[in-house]
């Protein structure tokens, strides 16, 4: 009886496996050529998009995701390659504003204030990707965010009607890199599973344009 069970855990865990490396495999692929590393490279969009993240980690260290998401946004804006910058992120409690923090720091970097849209209901990157374009009016944009998230960004976008290209920013290594990325083949999982049950933003809203 021990043999079997052995047997019918080892099958499910390499159908997870299997699923995870076909799900990173078609969003890698249908991906490729979308995303830039450096502002040369891209070609212009009217409005970036940034995707946002806490500010501090757990402990109150800089967290160096969010650092490098400003830092590309402000170099993109800088190289003409966006007009406006649409902050797109969770506001889940009166604590926690992750659009208005990320604004503030921006402004703080030379992007003028009215150049900046805030998405406060941003609660996932679906959210995002499918508000940018029914609530913001949005045919075109482009994702800032570290690449891996950028290519799941541009997958739904696409799934969702919306042309996506992304601007990386610079990734982040070591152990705090590994456990990301690590979560990020579950996540890549999630967007087939949302695609195949049609789930929707937590939030829709008022139409917002962005002029």
């Amino acid at each position: 009886m021990k043999r079997k069970h052995f047997k019918i855990i080892g099958l499910l865990l390499a159908i997870l496996m299997l699923t995870i490396f076909l799900c990173n495999l078609v969003i890698t692929n249908t991906t490729e050529g979308k995303t830039f590393n450096q502002t040369s490279r891209i070609f212009k969009n009217r409005v970036g998009l940034v995707l946002g993240t806490s500010k501090k980690l757990i402990g109150g260290l800089p967290n160096p995701y969010y650092t490098y998401r400003i830092q590309a946004t402000v170099e993109l804006f800088k190289a003409d390659k966006i007009e406006y910058v649409l902050v797109s992120g969770d506001n889940g409690t009166r604590y926690y504003n992750e659009p208005n923090t990320i604004k503030k720091d921006l402004v703080n970097a030379g992007i003028p204030e009215e150049k900046i849209y805030l998405d406060f209901a941003g609660f996932r990157t679906l959210d995002s990707m499918v508000r940018a374009k029914e609530v913001f009016g949005l045919d075109s944009v482009t994702v800032i965010s570290q690449e891996f998230h950028n290519q799941r960004a541009i997958y739904l976008a696409e799934k969702k009607g919306l042309n996506a290209i992304g601007f990386n920013a610079k990734t982040v290594t070591g152990n705090q890199g590994l456990k990301v990325q690590l979560r990020e083949y579950l996540a890549r999982v999630k967007v087939f599973v949302d695609l195949i049950f049609n789930t929707q933003p937590k939030f829709y809203g008022d139409y917002v344009e962005i002029k």
